[in-house]
């Protein structure tokens, strides 16, 4: 979903402060388990971001049970826990944010998982399991990585790039894309100002308002369905977004080149967490474990190359 200023730009940059303020408070290969069908039940509702899960894994995991996936996409973890939060069972697993964990905790919005359903945990990397947001991960199974980085077309963009501050330049008039995601767009933006992108102080806050207002002339559109959409079509010659949809736009125009900011890059993971009220939890959980097979997972990587937790899947994805 594309978005336009200046009206809405005001709405997100009020919405990003909010959001940082509670990310904060908040405490800032093989196949096993049920995925025969028996016991799932017919149907599964999952939710999760656009262009992040090949059509094929679904189909696969369909005829693998018999269960039917109703599967719908979402385009900010905003818009995600909107819909989770107004309940009544409406999904059955959704995918969210790490830092998202546990103000959906707090909230009474998600429930506790069964990792005995989900035995392919085991191929998960130490290293991206039982982190402090959620200790044993007893709410949620890390799905996929994202750091955020720039895309610059050499092209359109003659001016030497090295971090986000260039951004401000004014050779970028109505050439850039950026996420339509709060928590990495003010995080850009503290991060240009010196300051950590977890800031919580009202003036340092307040600041990033005041620099992202100014940025504003030289912004194209907001984008975190499809940003590199308009970096192919040449519509733009700057993309602030998230590494692997840079690494996409380069597979179709290879001229495009990634920057890793010298500000430092801002990462986050998503994760699989189950909303109260699903009405399928175990065919849910069936469907985390059939994800984190090996030979799947590696799939999955290949089509979108986000970070892959997956042990079993990098060893194939070689």
């Amino acid at each position: 979903m594309k978005r336009k200023m200046p009206r809405q730009v005001l709405r997100q940059i009020i919405v990003c402060t909010a959001i940082i303020a509670l990310v904060v408070l908040a405490g800032c290969g093989s196949k096993g388990g049920d995925t025969d069908g028996e016991g799932l039940g017919n149907e599964l509702n999952v939710f999760n971001w656009s262009e992040y899960l090949p059509e094929s894994v679904l189909k696969k995991f369909e005829e693998k049970t018999g269960v039917k996936v109703n599967y719908s996409t979402f385009s900010s973890n905003e818009e995600m826990l909107a819909k989770v939060a107004a309940g009544g069972g409406i999904y059955d697993l959704t995918v969210t944010s790490d830092y998202y964990i546990q103000p959906m905790v707090a909230q009474d919005l998600i429930q506790p998982l069964d990792l005995n359903n989900i035995p392919n945990f085991k191929n998960l990397m130490s290293e991206y399991v039982n982190k402090d947001f959620d200790p044993g991960n007893k709410y949620s199974v890390p799905y996929m990585g994202n750091t955020q980085s720039l895309g610059i077309n050499p092209d359109k963009i003659k001016t030497e790039i090295t971090g986000y501050a260039d951004l401000w330049k004014p050779e970028f008039k109505g050439q850039i894309v950026l996420l339509d995601d709060p928590r990495m767009v003010v995080g850009m933006a503290l991060k240009s100002l010196g300051y950590s992108a977890n800031e919580t102080d009202p003036a340092h806050l307040e600041e990033a308002k005041a620099k992202l207002l100014e940025l504003m002339p030289n912004v194209k559109a907001f984008d975190s369905d499809s940003p590199k959409t308009l970096m192919i079509s040449g519509e733009v010659g700057a993309m602030l977004s998230w590494g692997p949809e840079i690494a996409l736009s380069q597979r179709e125009k290879p001229q495009v080149t990634t920057i890793i900011p010298k500000e430092g890059l801002i990462m986050t993971f998503d994760h699989f967490v189950i909303p109260k009220g699903a009405k399928n939890k175990k065919a849910a959980e069936a469907f985390i474990n059939f994800i984190l097979d090996g030979d799947i997972s590696a799939e999955i990587a290949e089509s979108f190359p986000y970070i892959n937790p997956n042990s079993e899947a990098r060893k194939k994805n070689r």
